[in-house]
């Protein structure tokens, strides 16, 4: 192996990201198109937010020849860069192809994701319902599975249960306690809503979105209305 290559694939596991993109970039110069140096070049980039960069390095890997593994893992990073950058067609494309070839709670959970940013909700609550079929404590499904069962008015008592459980497993994940508090917003328990948001919002101080959650229960508690 190059020894360019070689540490930077050390530097990116010690989470040393700018180093480990140096390195590679210098092995660039001293060796030909490596579909290796390409994927550890694309999660470099993606990890510092260079999400176009990410992808060019990204896409060589998924048509390469490189290993099985390598492959379904690069098109879960294009897929999780295409979702966070709302191309949510391009990243349904990428988690569905990983979908086929594997029975990863990973990807079913991440399709459903954006399926429902598309508005496909009857698609997505199956992806997410495949996921926890593969791994019933998965957390992320859960997570989500409860918040599209409240949020769509499907069945909210069980809305609020698998996200009460995503909660239980993963205590101090402020988004699981947002989603739990808007769930419990949408059913109507107001006061549950407004001390739950207030427990994630203390595990996320000054997040947006969990902030305008909260501002929104305790206007409806001024109202004495739910929503």
């Amino acid at each position: 192996m190059n020894k360019r290559l070689e540490a930077g694939i050390r530097l990116y596991h010690a989470h040393r990201f700018e180093q480990a993109l140096a390195e590679f970039r210098e092995a660039e110069k001293e060796m030909p198109s490596s579909p290796e140096l390409d994927y550890y070049l694309g999660l470099s980039l993606t990890q510092l937010g260079r999400h176009e960069e990410a992808l060019l390095s990204l896409e060589k890997v998924v048509t390469s020849q490189f290993s099985f593994f390598h492959t379904m893992q690069a098109r879960m990073v294009l897929g999780y860069v295409y979702a966070i950058t709302a191309r949510h067609r391009l990243a349904q494309f990428e988690f569905q192809k990983v979908c086929d070839m594997l029975q990863s709670t990973q990807a079913f959970a991440a399709l459903g994701f954006v399926l429902y940013a598309q508005h496909q909700v009857d698609e997505a609550v199956e992806a997410l319902k495949k996921a926890l079929e593969i791994d019933p404590r998965n957390a992320n499904a859960m997570n989500s599975l409860g918040f599209i069962m409240c949020e769509e008015r499907r069945d909210m008592a069980r809305g609020i249960q698998l996200c009460k459980k995503a909660v239980e497993l993963a205590p101090r994940n402020p988004a699981y306690h947002d989603s739990l508090g808007w769930a419990q917003f949408r059913a109507g328990h107001l006061d549950e809503a407004k001390a739950t948001l207030r427990r994630a919002l203390g595990l996320a101080p000054g997040n947006r979105e969990i902030a305008v959650h909260l501002r929104e229960v305790l206007g409806a508690l001024k109202k004495g209305s739910a929503p």
